[in-house]
């Protein structure tokens, strides 16, 4: 394999970051350099082809990590502040 060849990663980022003695704020900025450069409609589905790929030869690898991180599904957002917000005040 070499870099590139996975089509989830074009670009060879996630391939080299598995390549190097990454800590996690490094594979956060790789992982997210990452993500800006696949195109509007890129999904977790890409996440899922690099995790498959890479996880099973590098399950503490920090990258791993930041990948699994990258599928989990953020909190839905809470209401803060605004006129509703403050209804029961006062």
């Amino acid at each position: 394999m070499s870099k590139g060849d996975l089509a989830a990663d074009p670009r060879g980022l996630i391939f080299e970051a598995y390549r190097m003695d990454l800590g996690p704020e490094d594979s956060r900025t790789v992982f997210l350099d990452w993500a800006l450069g696949l195109p509007s409609e890129a999904t977790a589905e890409h996440i899922a082809a690099l995790l498959a790929h890479y996880a099973p030869l590098h399950p503490d690898h920090p990258m791993t990590a930041v990948l699994r991180a990258g599928l989990q599904r953020a909190e839905a957002p809470h209401r803060r502040g605004g006129r509703r917000g403050r209804r029961g005040e006062g």
